[in-house]
């Protein structure tokens, strides 16, 4: 009698995956770090995942083009630290920078940093406790980082303006500020509306009302305006968030970039530095600025940009031997603009201005500088001269960011959730060969067999993925997997059942194997077909870390159905033709082989009176 269908060659699909498996671990050992070590992540083993939202003036998508070219700028500045590991991933419109170890909070600040313009310093103060000037809009001048062979800029003296550029007026009225309440933005609210009004050129009316009304406590008289205003009452708040954002953004430049000098003096009068800027990294480099220091501690009103700061071609730090002290030297990519502007500029402060902050100001001491290269020096130690220099040097990206979500897992809670994810994943295996083995006795022992050599391929391609594609397994990552247990036992019970059925049917073990496989394989088919759809969908819709659940889950449904054709299948092949497995006692059928007998014997009594 010839063999039934699917039995044959059991022993060259082991052969098959055998070789598989050699080949897999192979790559392993011999290529790249020879060690079966898995990459994992920062939840595993120690780490800061941070997830950059990219932000544009108009609140539009960003494009794909400047977030891989921001993706690029951020990586070289994060391998800057010179940590092993790092990695930086475009995710939908985020950018998620991940770090091993325990460098994560230079990776935020270096993050963080989004566009680099060079602006010199009309004006410059000291902010107080309360926000603002004190002693009003001309306070002292804030000390820079002077150049070397120059004196400290400290004995600079206040109000040293350009000659030429916006200068606060002389008898100038002071915005009077004192009757407003601190309020959660860089700017006042209430000075909004006559200022649009004044900007559109609107004038008051000829005609006075027919009752003089008070302005409502939502206006304010602008200085040197003796008209009051009112205004229309607030909608109620219906914006979007991109359209929130859109709106400060606007109110923002409204003040702090305006061209009239009274306006720039009431912006650099009242301007808190506490509170969050709206208009960090989304200023107009043509137009004047109205900003901080990055410490919160000084005050400035900023010309119009003269350098962006991709022209600098370097930036390092180095330990000046002569004067003993650290300096952070800069190398542009074109001598001129730099040369004209220390030409333009000396003895007064030009900023280097980070997402609209002043990193540095310091004071031009020789001019003009040719040659394209220059040296600040200051109050350096070794780690804030790299992290200016880190700064300056990677500071100009074609979008700005806003830190979204930031995670930090030490090491030891890392270790922790590692051996936490191996219990849960050994406690399921085991449980499954449990079952098995009370269910369907000695057939346990090839699901078992099975899941093991499901488990060596699984972990040896996710080694190989954390090298070819820095793929890493999180706790995301092992959850997936534990799920992939079940479905993989699941392939199992589905063959079994399909077994029983075929011996109810009065079919011997030999008999009922390849029947119930071709029976069983479409419906694992089937549905492997839609746990695959599932994993591949939500891999496409998810973000973060749920991406690594999606992976994993159909990593392993993938390599569940080839273990199933290369591995269940001829195993139960090879038994089937065993007289041992045939007994009821090992293969636990006896039951149902005892069910077909007395089918037989009762179908057949009818039978016999007929004849």
């Amino acid at each position: 009698m010839p063999p039934s269908k699917g039995t044959g060659h059991p022993l060259r699909l082991l052969g098959v995956y055998a070789l598989l498996l050699i080949v897999i671990y192979g790559l392993v050992f011999f290529t790249d770090a020879k060690t079966a070590a898995a990459k994992l992540g920062i939840d595993l083993q120690g780490g800061t995942r941070v997830t950059l939202s990219a932000r544009t003036p108009d609140g539009s998508k960003p494009s794909q083009d400047s977030l891989k070219q921001a993706q690029q700028i951020i990586e070289s500045r994060v391998n800057g630290l010179g940590v092993a590991g790092s990695e930086v991933v475009i995710d939908g419109d985020n950018l998620v920078i991940t770090v091993p170890g325990q460098n994560g909070q230079q990776a935020k600040s270096l993050a963080t940093t989004a566009k680099l313009y060079i602006r010199p310093v009309l004006q410059s103060g000291q902010q107080n406790a309360a926000g603002g000037l004190p002693g009003g809009p001309t306070g002292n001048v804030t000390p820079g980082l002077p150049l070397p062979g120059m004196t400290p800029p400290g004995t600079q003296q206040p109000g040293n303006a350009t000659p030429g550029k916006a200068t606060p007026a002389p008898g100038a009225q002071k915005p009077a500020t004192a009757n407003h309440a601190p309020q959660n933005r860089v700017f006042p609210a209430d000075y909004q509306v006559p200022l649009a009004q004044d900007l559109s050129h609107q004038q008051a009316p000829t005609t006075p009302p027919a009752t003089p009304k008070k302005p409502t406590p939502s206006t304010t008289p602008k200085p040197g305006t003796p008209a009051p205003t009112t205004s229309a009452p607030a909608p109620a708040n219906t914006l979007s968030p991109a359209e929130q954002t859109k709106k400060a953004i606007a109110e923002a430049k409204l003040i702090r970039q305006s061209t009239d000098q009274q306006i720039q003096q009431y912006a650099l009068a009242t301007l808190d530095c506490s509170k969050p800027d709206p208009l960090a990294g989304n200023d107009d480099p043509n137009l004047p600025l109205v900003t901080c220091a990055t410490d919160g501690t000084g005050t400035y009103l900023l010309d119009k940009s003269r350098i962006d700061g991709q022209d600098i071609k370097d930036a390092s730090a180095s330990f000046n031997q002569q004067q003993s002290q650290w300096s952070v030297d800069l190398t542009f990519k074109h001598s001129d603009p730099w040369a004209k502007l220390t030409g333009d500029y000396v003895n007064q402060q030009v900023a280097f201005v980070l997402d609209s902050k002043v990193v540095s100001a310091p004071v031009v001491q020789q001019g003009p500088q040719e040659g394209g290269t220059t040296s600040i020096t200051g109050h350096f130690n070794a780690t804030t001269a790299k992290d200016l220099a880190n700064q300056l040097k990677y500071g100009s990206l074609p979008l700005s960011f806003a830190t979204s979500e930031a995670e930090t897992v030490s090491a030891t809670l890392g270790l922790s959730s590692l051996h936490a994810g191996l219990i849960a994943g050994a406690i399921g295996l085991i449980a499954v060969l449990l079952y098995c083995l009370l269910y369907y006795r000695m057939l346990g022992f090839l699901a078992g067999f099975s899941l093991v050599a499901s488990g060596f391929a699984v972990y040896g391609i996710i080694v190989l993925l954390g090298r070819w594609i820095n793929f890493t397994l999180d706790l995301a990552g092992i959850a997936g997997l534990i799920i992939g247990i079940g479905m993989t036992a699941d392939s199992f019970v589905v063959f079994f059942e399909r077994i029983k059925d075929e011996m109810r049917e009065g079919r011997s073990f030999r008999s009922a194997v390849p029947r119930g496989w071709s029976r069983a394989q479409r419906t694992n088919l089937s549905g492997k077909t839609v746990s695959l759809i599932a994993s591949a969908v939500l891999y496409i819709l998810a973000a973060g870390q749920v991406k690594g659940f999606a992976f994993t889950l159909g990593l392993t449904t993938v390599l569940d159905v080839i273990v199933l054709y290369l591995v269940t299948s001829p195993l139960m092949m090879l038994a089937s033709r065993s007289p041992f497995w045939a007994k009821p006692s090992v293969n636990g059928l006896g039951a149902v082989a005892q069910y077909a007998r007395e089918r037989k014997a009762a179908a057949g009594v009818p039978a016999g009176k007929e004849a």
